[in-house]
């Protein structure tokens, strides 16, 4: 488990990195953006209550203070000593010179503040405010200044508001504080949760290459369970599937080879043993001549048989090669009649054949349609000897041509019927014998030519195969 435990850590570090790297900065960034928008917000609000407190005494001082600077001395003296909120804020005079005349904590008159809120109010006639350090006490403070005008539009003096920024600060600093712990939760959840997905992909995903290797072992038709109805579910059904079809290839395959081992064996043991028996008494002609019948017999039977084996490597392999020619398909289905004629009438079966009174003619190669005929027409033979005829018939219908084949024989249980044409498959008729590859490969050379090979049954009445290919007008020749 050594090697899956790293390939889950890689797939975590490459998660961690890709991901979680990027959702970190993300969060660090909004907890940047937040916390200047939250001091922003805050100062902004000092700034904005001390202005507007500003510009409001300023226009009171305008109003009724203003007439002479003597008044203005006076009624400013008299603002200060009754301004209640001189514990939280601290309110200044200032005299035409940027010089402080009264002040509400009581500090001595005639020093000049070292903001430059002051001197700005003086030079643009308007409310002037300062953020930063005082460099007198080195607090950080926040001033506004408004100026105060006399009847005539002179500058007289200003209000000053003066205000400590440490409290402020010190909020600020416990919210980001918290805002920060806030986005360190948010990322540590963040890492929990992806740890719980990233636990839902890896460990299927070990499952899956555990299964892999099981059956690179050659555990076929192992499962897993499908715990999730997602995309990492559809992968399990998948590998599941996968699974079992290699198991059924596999079944097959063993099949296949008992089978031609089988087919194999019969056909030489009955050589061997016709040859030793001719061989143990050459002078009974009688004996020699059947048994070289058989042999004959046997000898062709394994030439078919290792044909089908070529033939279908060849259809593997993609090395199969149609060799092209415009003709008259009704010759090639008689001569197949022809031949089997005598070997079907052995059997107690009789051919109805019935052909188009007018051309059948087509375009592909006739030895391999001739060896598809020769094919099921043998396929009847086995498994029709239960019935009395097989009919045969060639028709053109419409754009293409039509050859059906059918016998009255024990015909195909319908849950075997979906799988005849397929590779190796052999069902469970006892009279079957051969590769079960020769209806496979009729099918593949029919479909090389554009066509198709239907098979229709009914179990205990008879079975009927559908040949059907593209007919021809015109003249054609070729390689396909």
């Amino acid at each position: 488990m050594k090697k899956w435990g790293g390939f889950s850590k890689g797939i975590k570090r490459r998660w961690l990195v890709n991901n979680l790297s990027i959702i970190a900065v993300l969060v660090l960034l909004i907890f940047a953006i937040s916390s200047t928008a939250l001091g922003q917000y805050y100062t902004n609000s000092v700034r904005s209550s001390l202005q507007n407190r500003a510009a409001a005494t300023s226009r009171i001082v305008n109003r009724y203070m203003a007439e002479s600077y003597d008044a203005f001395y006076y009624y400013a003296g008299n603002l200060v000593n009754d301004f209640s909120d001189k514990d939280k804020i601290e309110m200044q005079v200032i005299d035409r010179y940027g010089r402080v005349m009264f002040s509400s904590t009581g500090l001595s008159a005639g020093f000049v503040p070292t903001a430059d809120d002051v001197s700005q109010a003086m030079n643009t006639g308007s409310i002037a405010t300062f953020s930063g350090d005082d460099l007198l006490t080195g607090e950080h403070i926040m001033a506004v200044t408004a100026p105060v005008f006399t009847e005539n539009s002179s500058f007289i003096g200003g209000v000053r508001y003066v205000t400590s920024l440490r409290l402020l600060d010190k909020q600020l600093t416990e919210l980001n504080v918290i805002l920060f712990f806030v986005t360190l939760l948010v990322i540590v959840l963040i890492v929990i949760t992806n740890q719980f997905f990233i636990r839902s992909i890896v460990n299927p995903v070990l499952q899956i290459n555990e299964l892999a290797r099981r059956i690179a072992h050659g555990q076929y038709g192992a499962r897993l369970d499908v715990a999730f109805d997602d995309e990492i579910g559809e992968l399990c059904t998948t590998i599941n599937n996968m699974s079992t079809e290699i198991a059924r290839m596999e079944k097959v395959k063993n099949d296949f080879i008992s089978s031609v081992s089988h087919e194999l064996r019969t056909p030489l043991t009955a050589i061997g043993g016709w040859a030793e028996t001719i061989e143990s008494d050459l002078s009974d002609t009688q004996t020699a001549t059947a048994g070289l019948e058989i042999i004959k017999k046997e000898t062709r039977r394994l030439s078919q048989m290792v044909e089908e084996l070529l033939d279908f490597s060849r259809i593997e392999s993609g090395a199969l090669k149609l060799q092209t020619e415009l003709f008259d398909l009704r010759g090639e289905l008689y001569d197949a009649v022809f031949t089997y004629n005598e070997m079907l009438r052995q059997n107690g079966l009789y051919i109805e054949y019935n052909e188009s009174p007018e051309p059948v003619m087509v375009v592909g190669d006739r030895n391999r349609l001739k060896q598809v005929f020769l094919n099921i027409i043998d396929n009847a033979g086995k498994y029709g000897a239960d019935g009395d005829s097989v009919g045969i018939s060639i028709t053109r219908e419409g754009p293409n041509a039509v050859v059906k084949i059918a016998d009255h024989g024990q015909g195909i249980p319908e849950n075997e019927l979906p799988f005849v044409k397929e590779k190796f498959y052999k069902g469970s008729s006892a009279r079957g014998r051969g590769a079960g590859i020769g209806l496979a490969v009729c099918n593949e050379i029919i479909a090389m030519h554009d066509g198709t090979l239907d098979v229709s049954s009914v179990y205990g009445e008879g079975t009927e195969i559908t040949i059907t290919i593209p007919a021809e007008t015109g003249e054609s020749t070729g390689t396909i």
